[in-house]
């Protein structure tokens, strides 16, 4: 007998989340069937107060049985949700014959603060008489408090100005790294919740103590070495309430009553690294029988909390270890551990050495030719770590304010006569702590290596922001970068909560004119914002997000920003359809570049009036599915006249293009400003541009992303296989032949002699050129979306088994549960497919090159497969419509399949 169940309870994308600040939490659940083709025909939603109570008279909302197909970001309707309190809610579905599930397992969702009326807490320093606010050394900070009788629930809301630890009776509280995470602090600034009612069970005496390093408040930001970007005092806020079993509620603030200190961590800075001295450790400094009275005052600043906001992304956690795959002993006859994998982090020493011993570990991403340390690509960031040993038994230390982006570390200071031991460090992987979605597999282990090195980039660079490098002086949130990856990120991992930050960072960022700084946050100059391509991050981002999570609620956050950034392109020079003025940066990084230039060939006018248009149209989009129809008029009729002026300014009546680059023939393609002969002219002369190279790109941050796309969409997938198949320079092969384990910043970042590019600016973990993946994932294992049923309600299978390799796979976890796409060449002739769908979805088989007659599903014919909707044949393909399940597919085909390129 069939039957239907309900698994994954999220809410907003997160299990069990407490410190929720949006007065309307959205629920999803996926759903589980024994049959094929099921969809959820009705739902029903009830919130308690008490989990094990779900009676009529106990609920807090019952949404009785609705009709309705959704099961993804439902929104909570019931009645004002109150400050700090735990909410129980379970689901319950009917499919479409009216079968109902059990109710859920019982899941919940906890409130933070939620205005400014609910603190009490004080802002707090240490007396600057007494300890130096410019100290290079972390602040420490403890209170002494008391509870008395049985505890139900103690909670506590932190935050800083600057990074922080917390500990509780010697325990750490939480596992987060660098807390609260980089906001446009002025505008926006993240609170932290824990749970930490186990840490006082039992005692009446207890002692909460925090650490403060400066991080990006104070610190060290960007290649000019700035400081106080965002303030010059570092401070803590820390509220605990503590519930009692009768009900009766403490709570703990921080207040002048606090005690402060200087303590072992003597430098902290993000791009500098970190000296910890364990002879000055402060014993058991946040324990209550700690004697603090020697200790400075503490006093309170009286700063507002009109910029306090919930945690509202995933922190930043330890999520993998790595140990030394080899210890090299370089030609200078230096001593470096080989992690085998660049990553971001920080490592982690266990020693027991001599008191006073000062082991400094310096970190960097490869060695150069002669196979030395080699760290000038990380320009003035020092990257060093210090310990110096307190002599006691074995001793654990890792950097607590500070992350390194390496593969080679370097260890000065070994005690001569100790023999050196590399177990003694491990390497802490970093990085916010989203959910693995997606996977990509294929014959070619070159690929499966980029798709890794891709992977990689990404986990090392997703730290809190999306940083454009995680080694050198820079790790800036670049809006470039971000959307042209985004929708390759949004594959490998859910980056919903991620990017939902983010943009809101960017829009509180945004200039009162609608322009977009270059990096976000902002922390550059006044002038440095609105580069097309990179501004357009507004629009295309909260778009993506949309496509990929069915998510409206961004584009209702984001639509004034996306409108704004719109706006101000308009307003800019004579010609309000083109964008012929400012500074731009045009295809960035582009091999076809004069001498001497970042900046590719292709016009910047040109590339300005294309992302012009493109965010036009999707701001369209955006209007229409909020129903705003006025702007979806007055923006239509925009882009009209904007596609209207770039043809008459840069595409000649015969159909040339003014403009003879790669990049300037993909983008108009990819963007649909071009249709008919006239797109089939451009697509023709890309591909004799990519021929005359030999099939090697010479596209720079702007085109990459787009040049196989537009190859495959206009018929040219032959060609861009070959593109990607290159294992010479330039091409993603050739950086792994060199032994890249991430993505780089320039395709000769070493070059084939073995030197590098340059000092000036040569990242090793770049994530851009990474959006490859995306081809990967959606045009080589065919799993795609339509875009007609945001979030993967409705998708499209279109795999490509002539794409040079023998097979191909991609999964990816949505909202509605596991999609997948796997091809197999069993042997000459036959094509072995399978198609996964979740419950509750449907989608579009597409068989290239296929005949019905050659087609059958499980060793049967498609027309007798449950939940097979139909098949046909259109234009040499074969077009199957499939509900949810899993289905095996198998073509014999009577024409051959041509392997080599």
């Amino acid at each position: 007998m069939s039957s239907i169940r309900i698994s994954a309870l999220h809410c907003e994308y997160q299990v069990n989340p407490i410190g929720l600040d949006t007065s309307q939490p959205r629920f999803t659940w996926q759903l589980e069937a024994d049959t094929n083709a099921t969809v959820q025909s009705a739902y029903q939603i009830q919130v308690s107060m008490h989990p094990g109570d779900f009676e009529p008279a106990s609920l807090v909302w019952d949404t009785a049985r609705i009709a309705s197909d959704q099961s993804v970001l439902v929104a909570y309707a019931g009645p004002e949700l109150l400050p700090r309190t735990r909410y129980f809610y379970r689901v319950k579905v009917w499919n479409q014959s009216s079968l109902a599930s059990p109710w859920s397992e019982i899941a919940y969702w906890e409130m933070g603060q939620l205005q400014i009326a609910d603190w009490q807490a004080e802002w707090i320093t240490p007396d600057p008489s007494h300890i130096d606010p410019d100290a290079e050394e972390a602040y420490y900070l403890r209170k002494t408090f008391q509870v008395s009788g049985q505890i139900r629930k103690a909670t506590i809301y932190a935050t800083s100005h600057g990074v922080y630890e917390l500990e509780l009776n010697g325990t750490r509280v939480g596992d987060w790294e660098l807390t609260p995470g980089w906001t446009s602090y002025k505008q926006r600034l993240q609170v932290q919740t824990y749970d930490v009612t186990s840490s006082l069970i039992s005692g009446t005496q207890h002692t909460i103590g925090a650490v403060l390093a400066n991080g990006w408040y104070k610190g060290n930001l960007a290649w000019t070495q700035q400081r106080n970007v965002f303030g010059s005092v570092r401070a803590l806020l820390m509220q605990m309430h503590i519930v009692y079993e009768d009900g009766t509620e403490v709570i703990v603030v921080s207040d002048s009553s606090w005690r402060a200190s200087l303590g072992p961590v003597r430098m902290s800075e993000l791009y500098h690294g970190e000296i910890y001295d364990a002879g000055l450790e402060l014993s058991g400094w946040s324990l209550p029988s700690y004697d603090d009275q020697a200790w400075a005052p503490s006093v309170e600043l009286g700063y507002g909390k009109e910029t306090l906001v919930m945690q509202e992304n995933e922190p930043s956690r330890v999520t993998e270890q790595l140990q030394p795959v080899a210890v090299i002993v370089t030609p200078s006859g230096e001593t470096v551990l080989d992690f085998g994998q660049n990553m971001v982090g920080k490592v982690q020493m266990r020693l027991t050495l001599p008191a006073g011993t000062r082991i400094e570990l310096l970190h960097a991403e490869v060695l150069d030719a002669q196979g030395d340390f080699y760290i000038g690509n990380l320009r003035s960031a020092k990257q060093s770590v210090t310990y110096v040993c307190s002599g006691l038994d074995e001793e654990s230390y890792a950097p607590h304010f500070s992350f390194q982006g390496f593969r080679y570390v370097k260890v000065m200071g070994w005690p001569q006569g100790v023999a050196f031991d590399a177990s003694c460090f491990t390497g802490l992987v970093i990085h916010t702590d989203m959910a693995a979605k997606g996977t990509f597999e294929c014959s070619h282990e070159l690929l499966n290596q980029l798709q890794r090195n891709i992977v990689w980039g990404q986990r090392g660079n997703f730290l809190d922001v999306p940083t454009d490098c995680p080694q050198r002086d820079e790790r800036l949130g670049w809006t470039g970068d971000a959307q042209v990856f985004i929708r390759t990120a949004a594959f490998n991992y859910d980056v919903a909560l991620f990017f939902s930050k983010w943009l809101r960072d960017l829009k509180a960022d945004q200039r009162a004119d609608g322009g977009v700084p270059f990096v976000i946050p902002n922390v550059l100059k006044e002038k440095d914002h609105s580069s097309a391509a990179w501004g357009d991050a507004a629009v295309i981002c909260p778009w993506t997000l949309y496509q990929v999570y069915g998510d409206q609620r961004v584009l209702e956050e984001q639509y004034d920003s996306m409108k704004g950034w719109i706006t101000y392109i308009r307003q800019q020079g004579e010609n309000e359809y083109l964008w012929q003025t400012g500074f731009h940066f045009g295809d960035w990084l582009g091999l076809d570049a004069k001498e001497g230039s970042y900046i590719g060939a292709t016009p910047k006018d040109l590339i300005a009036t294309c992302f012009y248009a493109y965010s036009t149209s999707l701001f369209v989009k955006t209007a229409e599915v909020l129903g705003r129809e006025e702007d979806v008029a007055e923006f239509s009729a925009l882009y009209e006249r904007i596609v209207e002026a770039f043809t008459a300014e840069f595409v000649t009546p015969s159909g040339r293009l003014a403009g003879h680059t790669q990049t300037a023939h993909v983008l108009p393609l990819m963007f649909g400003l071009v249709q008919g002969s006239t797109r089939e002219r451009l697509a023709a002369t890309l591909v004799e541009y990519v021929k005359e190279q030999n099939y090697h790109l010479t596209t720079g941050f702007v085109g990459t992303p787009y040049l196989c796309h537009v190859l495959t969409e206009n018929g040219y997938h032959d060609v861009a296989v070959k593109l990607v198949m290159q294992e010479d320079y330039p091409s993603w092969l050739y950086t792994i032949h060199k032994g890249a384990t991430t993505i780089w910043e320039h395709w000769d970042g070493i070059k084939p002699d073995g030197t590098f590019w340059s000092d000036d600016m040569n990242s090793y973990n770049h994530y851009a050129y990474g959006a490859i993946g995306d081809w990967l994932y959606r045009k080589v294992a065919g799993l795609d979306s339509d875009d007609q049923q945001p979030g993967y309600k409705r998708m499209t299978f279109r795999p490509r088994p002539d794409s040079g390799l023998t097979h191909a796979k991609a999964s990816l976890n949505t909202n509605y549960g596991e999609v997948r796409s796997e091809w197999a060449i069993a042997e000459e002739g036959v094509i072995r497919y399978t198609f996964q769908l979740p419950p509750n979805t449907s989608g579009e088989v597409i068989l290239v090159g296929s005949t019905l007659s050659e087609v059958t599903c499980q060793g049967q014919k498609i027309d007798t497969i449950a939940g097979i909707r139909g098949a046909r044949e259109d234009e040499g393909d074969v077009r199957i419509e499939l509900g949810s399940g899993i289905y095996q597919f198998q073509v014999q085909r009577t024409n051959s399949l041509s392997l080599s390129f």
